[in-house]
């Protein structure tokens, strides 16, 4: 080895230790205020310059493949064991709960699952992967007679939103409370009424409820959308 090449491993070994700090911020910064952060924020947060971050990832497309891609195929990987559930509703149910509770903990993954503004390669591979597991779970759970008929999967997004919306709207009072919206949810989706499921997390007093409305801020949304033409029933 000649003197000048010796520098080369402690380089590479620095680099490989910047894009760890690099990942590991994005989490935080991405999982505590979702995708609208920037790459400075994750290089303030990592205490790096900019430009490491900037040469590390080019663009926070490329931070947002590295950082998600692996989160989802987590997320498809328990759609395929939920699949294996001997019962096909507690396949269903255990599914929806284990990644909720992954979204409420981190906003950013719940963003990327729930939005195409980012995640255009690989993101966007795993995704198309797990539509027909997600698809394939909610039907045997409706050929078994307990799952209501008239769910289609696009509606799963919807409640994820919902339940987020819970998240966010009561995070500062009891982060948890989640639980207690989803267990309503859930039983309203069962084909048949049956006896109410034990609520695992009780409702919010009313210094608490006003406690969250203090805290509450609504979303700032600069350029609304036009909405749709409503749908004809066909």
């Amino acid at each position: 080895m000649t003197p000048d090449a010796a520098p080369a491993r402690p380089l590479r070994r620095d680099a490989e230790l910047n894009r760890r700090r690099i990942l590991e911020s994005a989490r935080a910064v991405f999982g505590k205020r979702g995708l609208e952060a920037t790459l400075d924020d994750v290089a303030h947060h990592a205490g790096l310059g900019v430009g490491t971050v900037y040469r590390r990832f080019p663009s926070k497309e490329h931070l947002v493949e590295a950082m998600f891609v692996e989160q989802l195929q987590d997320i498809a990987d328990l759609a395929e064991q939920a699949l294996g559930a001997e019962d096909p509703w507690d396949g269903f149910v255990d599914f929806v709960w284990r990644t909720v509770e992954l979204h409420s903990a981190d906003r950013g993954l719940r963003e990327i699952m729930l939005s195409k503004a980012f995640g255009h390669e690989h993101v966007a591979e795993v995704k198309a992967h797990m539509v027909p597991l997600i698809t394939r779970l909610m039907e045997r759970a409706q050929e078994s007679g307990q799952l209501r008929a008239d769910l289609v999967p696009t509606d799963l997004p919807l409640i994820h939103q919902m339940v987020g919306a819970a998240v966010e709207y009561t995070s500062a009072v009891e982060p948890h409370l989640w639980r207690r919206c989803l267990a309503l949810i859930l039983d309203g989706l069962r084909a048949e009424p049956g006896r109410a499921t034990e609520l695992p997390h009780p409702g919010l007093d009313q210094a608490e409820i006003d406690q969250a409305m203090c805290a509450w801020r609504q979303p700032r949304h600069p350029h609304p959308a036009t909405p749709p033409a409503p749908r004809t029933k066909q």
